[in-house]
């Protein structure tokens, strides 16, 4: 009876184990058949008797077999990329200039890119191109040339690093300068360009404004003498004129008297009213 029980309890638990083996095989092949691509990433799935698949995984889950496969998983969102550079422009001035650049991988080339390049292909090509195209640009233009044209000159680098990143399945969404200083020689013989050139220009002003002055003195001059002239005209045409000037004149006179807190008595000769006495009221006057 003790032989059948223990028969019986041996039959049981090596049931039980293979539940258990079963049951953790089926657990661990449900799990690890199983794989999640993020938003903004693709995966693309090595297999250890085929290498790298082909097909590239968009966002979701996806199947794969266990042990035999697993996933490599890329993001393919832009990247922001600094490098900084040191390079001789064409009349031989050392220009730093900084670059940022915005990349993002191929996303159908992904098999492609793993196989050449690896996970880590930004640190990998961009430093080299990217200090390649600086220098082979910055070359071509003078160092004035890199402040007035500088987005002429991002354009050439654009142009040349998206052609060079295509090669590499890279894909180039944007590029800016961000610094471009020069040496402190050629940054002080600037400040002194600037300096003579508004020295000049203040020379410039000042000489004009001498020019102006003695053209309105001589314009002034000109204006008093057709003045003393038109005057003289009058009085001799017309001695009737010169009494209405001591009328204008007296009329001055009083008002600022009468403004005055003081009392004056003044006569006709000090207010200059004693125009009855000129020769234009004698009735045998005639004009000569």
């Amino acid at each position: 009876m003790n032989a059948q029980n223990a028969a019986a309890a041996l039959g049981n638990a090596a049931q039980l184990a293979k539940v258990l083996v079963f049951g953790g095989a089926a657990v661990y092949g449900v799990s690890n058949s199983l794989f999640n691509v993020e938003g903004g990433h693709r995966a693309i799935v090595f297999n250890r008797l085929m290498g790298i698949k082909e097909n590239v995984y968009e966002e979701g889950t996806h199947i794969m077999l266990p042990w035999f496969e697993r996933p490599i998983l890329y993001d393919v969102r832009a990247r922001p990329s600094l490098i900084s550079s040191t390079s001789g422009s064409k009349d031989l001035q050392m220009v730093n200039i900084g670059l940022r650049v915005l990349t993002r991988p191929d996303p159908s080339r992904l098999p492609e890119m793993y196989r050449e390049l690896g996970i880590d292909y930004a640190e990998r090509v961009l430093p080299s191109i990217i200090q390649e195209t600086l220098k082979s640009v910055v070359a071509q233009y003078n160092a004035s040339q890199l402040l007035t044209m500088r987005e002429v000159v991002s354009k050439d680098i654009r142009r040349i690093l998206t052609e060079r990143a295509r090669f590499f399945n890279i894909i180039l969404d944007d590029v800016s300068i961000t610094q471009l200083t020069f040496s402190k020689v050629y940054e002080a013989a600037i400040e002194a360009k600037q300096v003579a050139q508004q020295d000049a220009e203040r020379a410039r002003y000042i000489v004009d404004k001498a020019i102006q002055e003695k053209q309105g003195l001589i314009v002034r001059a000109q204006g008093e003498a057709k003045s003393a002239q038109l005057v003289g005209e009058s009085v001799r045409d017309n001695p009737a004129f010169l009494i209405l000037r001591k009328v204008e004149a007296a009329r001055e006179i009083a008002q600022t008297i009468s403004n005055s807190a003081n009392k004056v008595y003044l006569n006709a000769d000090s207010l200059l009213l004693n125009v009855t006495d000129h020769k234009v009221f004698d009735p045998s006057y005639k004009k000569k």
